[in-house]
């Protein structure tokens, strides 16, 4: 049990119980991934823990609402979570195989606050999500 989860927890408003530490340890082992409460589920299966498809999905809405979680929805109503990133980031997804790759461009990112700017808008939040098919059909994870 991590005593940084423990207080990450508490900071949040949310009582400590073995789910939630258990998920959130497991998002952290894969951090770099975005995964569905499927996945979640899955992997927790493998590793021989009890906890139920329900629970995940209602301890990730939890992590999401504490903004320990961000979600995304890539594939339509499909939702997927990743660790809040600590640098904000975009994404692009490949819509043959889903696989998803983070990228940040600092002249991306000045150009939309200019449009907002424009538009007469303070930008407060962004997300850009980018969908193409892989180049490397081999490699292409359908």
């Amino acid at each position: 049990m991590s005593e940084e989860n423990i207080k990450l927890l508490k900071k949040v408003g949310l009582k400590i119980t073995e789910p939630r530490l258990t998920i959130l340890a497991l998002m952290q082992e894969h951090k770099m991934e975005h995964f569905s409460a499927e996945d979640v589920y899955k992997l927790l299966l493998e590793k021989g823990e009890e906890i139920g498809l329900a629970t995940v999905y209602r301890v990730l809405n939890q992590f999401h609402e504490a903004k320990i979680l961000t979600r995304h929805n890539f594939e339509g109503n499909k939702s997927v979570f990743e660790l809040a990133p600590t640098v904000h980031h975009d994404h692009i997804i490949c819509v043959d195989c889903g696989k998803v790759f983070e990228f940040n461009d600092t002249v991306i990112e000045e150009r939309q606050k200019q449009i907002s700017k424009e538009h007469g808008i303070q930008l407060e939040n962004h997300s850009l999500y980018l969908y193409g098919k892989c180049t490397d059909i081999e490699k292409c994870e359908k």
